[in-house]
């Protein structure tokens, strides 16, 4: 082939090439995302946090040039939001990465995108902590996990080079990049309505001021909680529920009866049960429910409460129910139909009845592995919620080596649940250490 047809040849690929890098490609958000655009705001931001702790401080310009390098992998943390006829929608975001930031305020606030190059999550750091926070239409907190692990892993490649020896300067090979919508590729069929939407007991109280939000970590060794639990024969996240359970039975009931029932929304992973590597949104939400029909339960009978009330719902039929449920309505041509405008309003209803249906949350976002030859860097993890409609107080979970983190969050100014909750832990036998984010030190 003649020099000059080849040149020709490789400049009008060389254009069709830059053409196709500029197009702008958009994605439909998975099925549990639709709900946060419609509810977020300042008061609700639907903001989650997962922090990782190194054992020496943060360089800044290191973690900002990690992030500009690790962020090109995940596609999912690469979009921007927008508004469209009928649904919101991703498109690529072109921006360079969110500018990392010495932490200042209060963590999980609204993410405003024109303030934040119109991503999603937001990287920030504080002395030996780097923090990821993350807008949930994004990703849960398996994809959060995902993200901070090679965010750190490559952090601590630039900041210690001799760790090039024994490690490639790539993402690893197990990391997953999957982004398919894994509730619509396991729908089979619709099924009715599976979520209960009956009032719960709420608690109250006076609240912090706006924006404020009080953090509790209690540190528990995981070897204890495992033989607490099995004196009820519950697993670590069955015992964790029936404790909060009894703390509120105690602090809040002061056990008493209550018409409404005790109620703990439970996130459920449902990647194990269908094979999945999608680091979208891929759970659902079930409710362990204590109903207080009587004076004197004793926690032993909260323990076999609690079990019966998970295991009756955490089972493969029950959880292909509740996400079936929610993805025939997605797929039903004439909701499909429906302007955005009048589908957000009908979301806004719906939320606000299943929200009261909770007392709180609790998510465990499991043990958090990590390559053996960044081990010797990391000193700990944590994760919390940011707050919902009528639920003032969360707990997040999550453990890393032999040490299981609960995190307690709340928006409001008394502590004697958690307080209660640590107490109950200290007489069962379990080691609590305690560490608060300010807000709470002289309550504690």
């Amino acid at each position: 082939m003649p020099d000059s047809v080849s040149g020709e040849l490789d400049d009008i690929e060389g254009k069709s090439m830059s053409r196709r890098e500029s197009e702008i490609k958009w994605d439909k958000l998975d099925n549990t995302a639709h709900l946060f655009p419609v509810i977020a705001g300042e008061s609700m931001s639907n903001v989650y946090r997962i922090s990782v702790t190194l054992k020496e401080k943060i360089k800044p310009g290191y973690l900002q040039e990690a992030l500009d390098k690790t962020l090109p992998w995940f596609d999912v943390f690469r979009v921007r939001l927008r508004k469209g006829i009928f649904w919101y929608y991703f498109e690529d975001n072109k921006k360079p990465a969110p500018r990392v930031t010495e932490e200042n305020t209060y963590p999980n606030q609204f993410i405003v995108p024109n303030k934040n190059n119109n991503y999603l999550f937001r990287v920030s750091y504080y002395r030996n902590r780097i923090n990821l926070e993350v807008f949930h239409v994004l990703t849960d907190g398996m994809g959060g996990i995902n993200f901070l692990r090679e965010l750190t892993y490559q952090y601590l490649r630039i900041a210690y080079p001799e760790l090039l020896e024994k490690v490639p300067d790539t993402l690893c090979s197990d990391t997953s990049l999957n982004k398919e919508d894994s509730f619509v590729k396991n729908y089979k069929k619709s099924h009715a309505k599976g979520y209960k939407t009956k009032r719960a007991y709420l608690i109250k109280g006076e609240r912090l001021k706006p924006l404020e939000l009080g953090i509790i970590h209690g540190y528990l060794p995981v070897g204890q909680l495992k033989d607490a639990g099995k004196k009820y024969g519950l697993s670590i996240n069955e015992y964790l529920v029936a404790v909060f359970f009894w703390s509120v039975y105690e602090e809040c009931l002061h056990g008493g009866v209550s018409k409404q029932p005790v109620s703990v929304a439970v996130p459920v992973n449902l990647r194990p049960y269908y094979n999945s590597i999608t680091t979208k949104n891929f759970f659902v939400m079930v409710s362990a429910v204590f109903e207080p029909d009587k004076e004197g339960y004793t926690f032993p009978e909260i323990a076999e409460i609690t079990a019966k009330s998970l295991r009756s719902q955490i089972n493969p039929e029950h959880l292909e129910h509740l996400f079936a449920y929610n993805v025939s309505n997605e797929k039903n041509l004439m909701l499909r139909a429906v302007p955005l405008f009048v589908k957000n309003i009908a979301i806004k209803s719906v939320y606000r009845t299943s929200a009261l249906a909770n007392t709180s949350t609790i998510t465990n976002i499991g043990n958090i592995g990590i390559r053996e030859e960044y081990r010797p860097y990391i000193e700990k993890f944590h994760a919390f919620l940011s707050m919902s409609k009528g639920q003032g107080i969360k707990g997040c979970i999550c453990s890393y080596g032999d040490t299981l983190v609960f995190t307690f969050s709340s928006t409001l100014t008394d502590v004697s649940v958690q307080r209660g909750f640590f107490r109950k832990l200290a007489a069962e036998g379990v080691q609590v250490e305690i560490e608060t984010n300010g807000v709470y030190d002289e309550k504690m």
